[in-house]
């Protein structure tokens, strides 16, 4: 299976390359690849990946032709806007400002947040949904994610790799098992993106993880994300320099006194500060935070989703806090399912532009529906975990993880057959502005 569709260049505006998908105009950046208008590339994030040759391009562009717009039939019937008359006047009232792009005041949105009138959630939704399908069409990006080393220098309270947890055992790839492990992704099961993720790792320094990053992109064409905590401005630079182009780094909460609680010794600020870093260098940011923290109160929550707007990130990714035996909060419980889509549909409100993605930890907190919610909840993003079966299980920021014991191809199944019956195509198509 693809996850992207061929388009071809048809000029070229400042730094971007124009790309043709269908008759729809998009754009993306070409650090990497030498190309000529009337090229068939593979965009991902915006970024052209490689040049796809003629004939292979044409014959994808001819599957996907009749399938593409097969999909976005089914996406369009499922978007539309019905059963206003369900909700109350005031919900009524405050997202057909949203509809209109007038904007929302904190309360408005603290007032979608607190919805419990099951009327009123399900309009939520369907506002957010059509929204997606207004700015996003029925694109999805699916990226795959390599857990490459469990070991990690922190004590954060919430989560399952943490320091002090001795019950975990502990694993560290090789740089071998790495490289096999990305071509594997790309080679067989067609990855343009892929996330390298790990705890914070002393023997996995920033100048070892820009070496094997320069690596991965001297044999593959592949978009990399790195997510590896903070690395401060320097490590930053050696991962864009070495060709890494993307950054997964949550802020988790943007209330301190709960963020200093959950991260001993850590900073929000600098956190924050280092988000904006990477923006500057030229990253694409992948951030957001946990719903459901003890202490947190709907007010927090909204601030969160306000704050991760402010930041302007490329993509979304708000997941519910599951609580892990062995830590300090075993025992709590995890937020409800409808405030993990609130969150989402409020940030689709917030920005209609972004990605939002449709969690591991929602799919975890209900296995059967939680990830199809979220993608009707305003969500157009998700990620597969294509960490090798030995290791997948031992990754625990948070305990019994769906598809622990699932394998890559039962895995693409699966989301090939969900995103099918949404009407949604397994493709980045790229910028379209």
């Amino acid at each position: 299976m693809c996850y992207a569709i061929p388009g071809k260049i048809t000029g070229f505006q400042d730094k971007k390359v124009i790309i043709d998908y269908f008759g729809e105009k998009r754009y993306a950046h070409n650090d990497f690849v030498k190309v000529k208008a009337g090229d068939y590339i593979y965009a991902q994030g915006g970024f052209v990946i490689n040049v796809v040759p003629e004939k292979e391009a044409r014959e994808i562009l001819e599957f996907w032709k009749e399938t593409f717009f097969k999909l976005r039939k089914v996406d369009l019937r499922l978007s539309k806007l019905e059963g206003k008359g369900e909700a109350s006047k005031k919900t009524r009232t405050i997202l057909d400002a949203a509809l209109e792009g007038r904007k929302i005041k904190f309360e408005e949105y603290l007032h979608l947040f607190s919805l419990e009138d099951e009327g009123d959630k399900e309009y939520l939704y369907k506002v957010a949904n059509f929204i997606r399908q207004k700015y996003h069409k029925n694109a999805c990006c699916v990226h795959g994610i390599i857990e490459f080393s469990n070991n990690c220098a922190n004590n954060c309270l919430y989560c399952g790799i943490r320091k002090d947890n001795i019950a975990l055992p502990r694993y560290r790839m090789t740089e071998e098992e790495i490289l096999d492990t990305v071509k594997r992704s790309i080679d067989i099961y067609g990855f343009k993106a892929l996330v390298l993720q790990s705890g914070e790792d002393p023997e996995w320094d920033a100048g070892r993880i820009a070496k094997l990053i320069k690596k991965i992109r001297g044999e593959n064409a592949v978009l990399l994300f790195i997510s590896v905590g903070e690395v401060g401005k320097a490590g930053l630079k050696k991962f864009y320099d070495a060709g890494a182009r993307g950054v997964l780094i949550r802020f988790e909460t943007s209330n301190e006194t709960i963020y200093s609680k959950i991260h001993p010794g850590d900073s929000l600020s600098r956190r924050l500060e280092e988000i904006e870093e990477a923006k500057k260098l030229g990253f694409l940011v992948l951030t957001g935070g946990l719903v459901g923290f003890p202490g947190q109160s709907d007010e927090d929550t909204v601030k969160d989703i306000l704050e991760a707007v402010k930041l302007a990130p490329e993509m979304y990714t708000f997941g519910p806090f599951i609580p892990h035996p062995q830590t300090p909060f075993a025992g709590t419980k995890p937020p409800s399912l409808d405030k993990i889509l609130k969150t989402i549909s409020l940030l689709r409100i917030a920005d209609p532009l972004g990605k939002i993605v449709s969690t591991t930890a929602l799919e975890t907190l209900a296995p059967v529906e939680g990830r199809n919610r979220g993608f009707m909840a305003g969500a157009n993003s998700m990620m597969l975990n294509l960490t090798p079966d030995e290791h997948r299980k031992n990754y625990q920021i948070y305990p019994e993880r769906i598809h622990e014991n699932v394998s890559v191809d039962v895995q693409v199944r699966e989301a090939v057959s969900d995103l099918r019956k949404l009407g949604r195509a397994p493709t980045d198509l790229g910028a379209g502005v």
